[in-house]
């Protein structure tokens, strides 16, 4: 990357990029968007933007990814502010950094006329991306791993109803390794996270018993 020649700038400029993350197909992976113009164009990096005058750092970040997924409703947490001169060679950008966490990345993206194309990527298999994107993606995933073990927030990872199998696989996913279903679902269940449902789910064993949380807001909890 060449050296940014800041001479005609007086002062930096605020940015958000949002590393948004879902589970899909086994997997848990993350959106991307396709840099159209400048000296990344053709890589891939996380949706942002600039801060517009009067407009808060989590109000910048909820509508980037808005605009991108349609998607108001979600998790959304600011991670790390990155603020190396030299990590944009349009201009000196800080950028402050968020992760959010959706459901269901089935749902229709929207590239506009900013990015050149959108899609969703493994989030251990990602390309080399623009800017410091690849150190934010690391960041980000180590702050969801963390979070997992201490707080609720797998249920923005969820439908509204699910069974003790999936909610196992979605931790199993992050962690990126196996846990044992006897010990897990007796933790899981006695923190009181979940309320069963009376009705069930029909796969290839004996039918699920569905569940919901008792609740869908953040709270310190140690699942983990």
């Amino acid at each position: 990357m060449r050296i940014a020649d800041y001479t005609n700038q007086t002062h930096p400029r605020v940015a958000v990029d949002a590393v948004l993350f879902s589970i899909a197909e086994g997997a848990l992976k993350a959106l991307l968007v396709k840099i159209k113009k400048g000296p990344f164009a053709g890589r891939w990096a996380f949706p942002g933007g600039l801060v517009q005058v009067g407009e808060s750092l989590d109000d910048a970040a909820r509508r980037e990814l808005y605009e991108k997924t349609g998607v108001q409703d979600l998790y959304l947490e600011q991670l790390y502010t990155f603020g190396d001169a030299q990590r944009d060679p349009t201009a000196h950008t800080v950028a402050v950094a968020y992760f959010a966490l959706v459901p269901d990345p089935g749902r229709t993206l929207h590239s506009g006329d900013k990015y050149a194309d959108i899609g969703w990527f493994p989030v251990r298999q990602l390309p080399q991306l623009a800017y410091d994107h690849n150190a934010m993606a690391a960041y980000a995933l180590q702050r969801l791993q963390a979070k997992l073990g201490y707080t609720n927030i797998v249920y923005s990872l969820l439908p509204r109803e699910f069974t003790l199998a999936e909610i196992q696989e979605i931790y199993e996913v992050i962690v990126d390794r196996k846990l044992d279903r006897r010990n897990f679902r007796r933790k899981i269940l006695a923190l009181g996270l979940l309320k069963p449902l009376p009705k069930t789910r029909r796969g290839a064993h004996r039918p699920a018993t569905l569940y919901t949380f008792t609740r869908r807001s953040p709270m310190n909890v140690e699942v983990l």
